[in-house]
């Protein structure tokens, strides 16, 4: 298959109640173990790219990569751009290939916010690439993004349905109370505001910061109206942990690809475990009969 627009999937995963994982790349080998097994399960998946990323691997390899997993998969997949911070990188991404774009405008004035939301709904559309925005700010620490938790803005659910009144986008983003990074004590997720906006706007609902959230939060969650999950820090810890525990039991590894394997298997399995909370196996049939 070819990349797809993150609206396809996302249509559905509201209508039948469960959640599509968004989970970022930052590598080969993240993306390899993310999309093995997102076909093993026969699920749709949406790759995260964080502008750091692309300033890591460069945006020729994010490209080719991307194109090269969805060539040999039977699943639909999203090249996403995570938490893009100007109509300029916005552009730059859809021009190299991205077939999906967040603008993260949350930084800004509610007026600005919604003026730019638009401006890139505009040009995204025009070209058949989704775009989802973010209203409020989410904690913690993702990439070059860091939110001090006093400096965390949680708006109201008339202010999102107000936001969306005014836009256009294909998935919004609210601030409910979960975090960026792992969490020092249990997120308190506002269930009511959720719940709230499922049923007053037509969109797909978006929860990031989901490393980390108890597993009943996370159904709840999509149970009252939450199609897309973000997940990035467990992929990273889980990485992270198993090159470290090899490496550290044996000082005659000199070949890279033992560890990376290593880590990789790692990344499998949570994605596997992601996968099966968010209930998306064996979804990629009805996606595709709906296009």
């Amino acid at each position: 298959m070819t990349l797809v627009s993150m609206s396809e999937m996302l249509v559905n995963a509201k209508k039948e109640k469960y959640a599509v994982p968004q989970f970022n790349i930052i590598n080969m080998e993240f993306t390899q173990a993310i999309v093995e097994v997102s076909n093993e399960e026969n699920s749709p998946v949406i790759l995260g790219v964080g502008e750091p990323t692309i300033k890591y691997m460069g945006m020729d390899y994010v490209i080719a990569i991307a194109n090269a997993a969805a060539k040999n998969s039977s699943i639909p997949i999203a090249l996403h751009l995570d938490h893009g911070s100007s109509f300029e990188v916005v552009m730059q991404c859809i021009k190299a290939g991205f077939s999906s774009v967040m603008i993260d405008g949350s930084k800004y004035s509610f007026e600005k916010n919604i003026a730019l939301t638009n401006k890139v709904v505009e040009a995204a559309h025009s070209v058949g690439v989704s775009v989802e925005a973010e209203l409020g700010t989410i904690g913690g620490a993702e990439d070059n993004i860091y939110v001090n938790e006093n400096d965390v803005i949680l708006p109201s659910a008339e202010e999102a349905i107000e936001f969306w009144n005014h836009t256009n986008l294909d998935a919004l983003a609210v601030a409910v109370g979960t975090a960026h990074g792992m969490y020092k004590i249990e997120p308190k997720i506002r269930f009511d505001v959720i719940s709230k906006i499922a049923n007053s706007i037509p969109v797909p609902l978006v929860l990031h910061g989901g490393s980390g959230v108890p597993d009943q939060d996370i159904q709840k969650a999509i149970a009252i109206g939450i199609s897309k999950i973000n997940v990035n820090t467990e992929n990273q810890v889980a990485f992270s942990n198993a090159v470290r525990q090899i490496i550290n039991s044996n000082d005659d590894i000199q070949d890279s690809r033992l560890f990376l394997r290593v880590g990789r298997d790692a990344v499998k399995e949570m994605v596997r475990s992601k996968i099966r909370l968010f209930s998306s196996a064996n979804k990629t049939d009805a996606i595709i009969l709906n296009k």
